[in-house]
């Protein structure tokens, strides 16, 4: 039975869902779901959770994302990217020294205007759906965090790549129009591919040929206590492991409070687990029933 985290290297033109529907049928598991969704026309990091992993997918807001995007100035559309239909075209005099002082505003604690086109609901319905039907509602604006934003290339006379660190629920190809409103000429999204997405980066990940073509495809599944990789380990003997197996508190006195991974004796991952005043109890177990 397949159990852990792959972490693909989207293609362009694949949606998420379709990305774990192909692993479902690959590894012969329907528990399958992904940390992070990414539009068909991005590409990079998808981390995938497969059978127990499945319970840590609930975790993947935490950490920041990285993506690379292309910013296309002179050109806006109703989907704030080139997919889109063009609504409005100017003629660009921006150069990259402009370009750069005029993201200065965009870092840190900002507020976006969520896109039409994106599934956040407004009285049940999603807004693309709305959209679709060329319906467009007043949308609140929504804080997120924007923890470093620079130009790494020009890549054509009006085309740029911008590096985006970012907190989750960030719309990238909204800062690119953002950023294109602010600089008078407009702007649109051209391109998008994630680097980093809940502690994972591109240089653990795999490409869905990879994974077709592989003898052995569950040899490329990380084990799911990796993805909590940065806390602390907590080895139990057998009595308490046997407790955090019934689902009870167990007494460690000597562990400072803080979230640990469990561990059996055997190496076995038990759970994400809290310690507060020398008392373990279980956050989310992991164990094989």
């Amino acid at each position: 039975m397949a159990n852990g985290i792959i972490v693909i290297d989207k293609p362009a033109g694949w949606t998420s869902m379709d990305v774990c529907a192909k692993i479902r049928g690959v590894l012969h598991e329907r528990r399958v779901g992904h940390a992070g969704t990414l539009d068909p026309m991005a590409t990079g990091v998808l981390p995938v959770f497969v059978g127990r992993a499945t319970r840590a997918v609930e975790f993947a807001a935490e950490g920041g994302k990285e993506y690379v995007a292309g910013l296309r100035l002179g050109v806006v559309t109703n989907t704030q990217d080139t997919s889109g239909t063009v609504l409005e075209e100017k003629p660009v005099s921006v150069d990259r020294a402009a370009l750069e002082a005029a993201l200065a505003p965009f870092r840190g604690d900002i507020l976006q205007i969520p896109p039409m086109y994106s599934a956040i609901k407004r009285d049940g319905k999603k807004l693309y759906e709305l959209a679709r039907k060329g319906q467009e509602v007043e949308r609140e604006p929504r804080p997120v965090t924007i923890y470093g934003l620079e130009v790494v290339d020009q890549t054509g006379p009006a085309d740029y790549l911008l590096r985006v660190q970012c907190s989750k629920g960030t719309y990238v190809r909204t800062l690119c129009h953002d950023i294109g409103q602010a600089l008078g000429c407009g702007g649109c999204m051209y391109s998008l591919r994630r680097t980093e997405a809940a502690g994972f980066s591109l240089d653990q990940a795999v490409t869905l040929d990879a994974l077709l073509s592989a003898e052995d495809p569950q040899s490329l599944l990380l084990p799911v206590d990796a993805y909590f990789a940065r806390r602390p380990i907590l080895i139990l003997k057998a009595g308490p492991e046997k407790k955090v197996r019934n689902g009870a508190a167990v007494s460690v006195p000597q562990a400072a409070d803080g979230q640990y991974r469990v561990y059996g004796e055997s190496g076995a991952f038990l759970a994400l687990g809290q310690v507060s005043n020398g008392l373990l109890t279980t956050i989310k177990s992991f164990f094989e029933v």
